[in-house]
């Protein structure tokens, strides 16, 4: 039996059983026989929300002396496991599960299978409806689908009823009165402050059941074509213009818009019985369930955007056309979603728009990249002190302070800590309009040393920084990002324009690419990597230039793009996750293959090609006597460096305190490579986050780095730190540090900054 016909042969019985003059209770009872008859199933229990605690309403199959006996907390057991989630459960043996809790009351010892799936009201479990089978097996998606659309009719069955508390429903909790303090995950550091809206404004959906399926469905193809047209236009509407990478998201976003395999899956709930809106938001239950079962994080933003286009077109089949964006953001404003697709990003006035705070969200997700470009801060994975979801805890209008840099927001804050925190944003506004003032000055040591400070970046938009904050250049050019945002591997042509325009807008400055370093956990659902299967340790798998070099069409294309987007120009190339001299030696050789072809071809070539690595891996340190006559240049790229000597992953929380730059180990480290690559003639630098920090710049300094590449943001702080030093005292200072096995560089380096009134924070 299909899904839609499981789920239309309960919803024509339960039809029957709502139109009848049964009591609550009794429609309940009858509603849990339909069920298990139906799906074959011994048990069927509906669990609801009184009084703060899920009471077992009606069962088919468990003791019935246990019904309005046994009750649990949310979060207690795996039914209050689901209720707190709000997401489906599908076990095979429901005993293995580490939340299962046993009740002896409900005799169900005897049950091994479970399936639980939520009863929804206004985005809050206010049930929870579950079945179990003496055998142990995982339920069909036929089934768990079934179960999805019974729950949606019986949340309008409960709430009509009045079976559940309407205060628990609808009204506010303790969470949603006093101020909160949400925590979460930095995606775009930054600070903002404003008053709560709501991404979406909620979309009640009055009626489950259709009269007129026909109708539905044409209700649904309608809405459909009014939101393809809405995502055609979008392109010509963004603030970046044309041609920016917001483009090849939109083109990801189009993907999904035109996917047969979605509008069919709406279709058949129709088919179920559904009314249109009830329809897409079943598809889209099922979409949030497959979220959960991904691991690769790519694949689950791709989901994510896919539900952004469900909400969208459940607000256009319901005529509640538009999200916040369409009404206009009449003050500051941070926007608060489950999470945000980056064309409805895109839509918002940048001038009101203070920052996002995401109950979902990823480093990876395309949202992410456009926030970055509109340097709007973002904190993900947002939740409240007791772990309560965004709308359990903001209400539309709270005054919200973020600091995403921080990783956490204040909600409705006291006058005196909304004080401090506009004191302390005002005086990084000024701090920031000093370092602007700097864009036009050269930094020079006290000494007189040039240092050069440069910025990395990824986007086509990021070159407007170059200007703005005056950088040297580009030390970094992320190529991925392009692979990263398109649904498809980004054809030659597109790849030569994009870093043609780059070397445009850089002008005189260098710019150093980096070929793509994707692969590992930044995989592309188009590039599987290696065979295929999952990387137990994927920043030091199957990535980079280990792909780069296996896949020999990736690597030419790329190679041909930037000669030829470079013709009459320098280029600079730099190869990632270098680990031995043959790995440079293979990368080189496809780039002078191509340059051999083009020259063949009479074709306009670069006037001069530079060819650097990135000083990654360990090892290649201890082969640099036979690298560095290969080399034009060589950046040390310090996140993954530090990560792979500590063997501490850096995006672990736990292992935050054994990542830390100003390590002795470190910092001898990068100084043996410096003091290795003297005479060589060989440019050496840093490329990445230690390089933008103060306390860490001062160090580098100090060891004999002369060239950083860093954030566009911490171009003007580190020139405003490059003026006050003295290398002669730093280096002296570096080194006895160094040689003190004891040292805590830290603290030593903050006292020496303290000590010469120079600010590190």
């Amino acid at each position: 039996m299909t899904a839609a016909a499981a789920a239309r042969q309960i919803l024509t019985r339960l039809t029957e059983v709502m139109a009848s003059r049964l009591h609550a209770q009794g429609k309940l009872d009858q509603v849990v026989e339909i069920i298990g008859e139906c799906l074959s199933s011994e048990v069927c229990s509906i669990y609801l929300l009184r009084e703060g605690m899920l009471e077992l309403f009606a069962t088919r199959g468990l003791n019935q002396s246990a019904v309005h006996v046994t009750r649990m907390a949310i979060g207690e057991g795996l039914t209050g496991l689901i209720a707190d989630k709000v997401e489906t459960l599908n076990l095979a043996e429901a005993k293995a599960h580490p939340d299962f809790l046993y009740r002896p009351e409900t005799g169900e010892e005897k049950f091994h299978s479970f399936a639980g799936v939520p009863i929804v009201y206004r985005e809050r479990a206010v049930g929870v409806l579950c079945v179990q089978h003496v055998d142990p097996r995982r339920y069909e998606d036929v089934e768990i689908e079934a179960l999805q659309t019974t729950a949606m009719v019986l949340s309008e069955l409960i709430t009509n009823a009045e079976l559940v508390d309407e205060e628990e429903a609808r009204g506010l909790t303790a969470d949603q009165t006093g101020p909160q303090t949400l925590s979460g995950l930095t995606l775009v550091k930054g600070l903002g402050s404003g008053f709560a809206v709501y991404h979406q404004p909620r979309v009640e959906i009055t009626q489950v059941m259709a009269e007129d399926t026909e109708a539905e469905r044409q209700r649904v193809y309608r809405a459909f074509a009014r939101m393809r047209e809405q995502i055609d236009g979008l392109a010509g509407q963004a603030e970046f213009g044309v041609g920016g990478e917001h483009e090849e998201v939109l083109e990801t976003y189009k993907m999904f818009a035109y996917d047969e395999g979605w509008s069919r899956r709406i279709n058949e709930a129709i088919d179920s019985g559904l009314t249109a809106e009830a329809a897409i938001e079943r598809v889209q239950q099922h979409t949030r369930m497959r979220m959960r079962e991904i691991d690769d994080p790519l694949l689950a933003d791709r989901m994510h955007d896919l539900e952004d286009l469900a909400n969208r077109l459940i607000r256009i089949v319901a005529g509640q056309i538009g999200t916040a964006a369409s009404q206009g953001l009449r003050r500051d404003t941070v926007l608060i979603a489950r999470n945000l697709g980056p064309a409805e990003l895109l839509e918002y006035d940048r001038r009101r728009l203070k920052g996002v705070i995401l109950e979902e969200g990823s480093l990876t997700a395309h949202v992410v990249i456009v926030a970055r470009a509109m340097n709007v801060p973002v904190l993900g994975r947002a939740r409240g002190e007791k772990g309560a979801g965004l709308r359990g805890v903001i209400r539309e209008g709270d005054e919200v302070l973020l600091d995403a840099t921080a990783g956490n927001a204040i909600i409705r804050p006291l006058p005196q800590v909304a004080e401090a925190f506009q004191t302390r944003f005002a005086k990084s506004r000024e701090k920031q309009a000093a370092y602007a003032s700097l864009r036009d000055v050269e930094p020079f040591t006290r000494c007189g040393t040039r240092i050069q400070v440069m910025m990395n970046a990824g986007l086509r938009d990021d070159m407007s920084a170059l200007a703005m904050t005056g950088a040297d250049g580009v030390g970094l050019f992320r190529t991925e990002f392009q692979f990263l945002v398109s649904a498809t591997l980004p054809q030659r042509e597109r790849q030569t324009r994009l870093y043609r325009d780059v070397l445009d807008a850089a002008g005189d400055k260098p710019v150093i690419f980096r070929t793509v370093d994707i692969g590992g956990d930044k995989s592309v659902p188009y590039l599987a990597a290696g065979s295929g299967e999952h990387d137990e340790n994927p920043a030091m798998g199957w990535r980079a230039l280990r792909l780069a070099l296996e896949r020999e069409g990736l690597m030419k294309a790329q190679a041909r793009s930037l000669l030829e987007a470079a013709a009459g120009r320098s280029l600079y190339v730099m190869f990632p996750m270098v680990s031995e001299p043959w790995e440079f030696d293979e990368a080189k050789a496809v780039f002078d293959e191509q340059l051999a072809f083009l020259r063949a071809k009479k074709r306009l070539l670069p006037e001069r090609i530079h060819f650097g690595a990135m000083l990654e891996v360990p090892a290649l340190a201890e082969v640099l006597d036979l690298m560095l006559p290969k080399l034009g240049f060589l950046s040390i790229g310090t996140n993954d460096l530090t990560q792979f000597l500590f063997a501490a992953d850096r995006a672990n929380p736990k292992l935050a305190q054994r990542y830390d730059w100003l390590s002795v180990s470190i910092m001898r480290f990068l100084r043996r490579v410096m003091q290795t690559s003297l005479g060589s003639g060989v440019d050496i630098g840093v490329c990445g986050e230690m390089g933008g920090r103060r306390l860490e710049a001062l160090a580098l300094l100090g060891i004999g780095y002369r060239r950083l590449s860093i954030t566009p943001a911490a171009v003007g702080p580190i020139k405003e730190l490059i003026r006050k030093v003295d290398l002669s005292e730093i280096t002296a200072a570096m080194n006895g540090w160094l040689s003190d096995p004891g040292c805590n560089l830290r603290h030593e380096l903050s006292l020496w900054a303290d000590a010469r009134g120079i600010e590190y924070d």
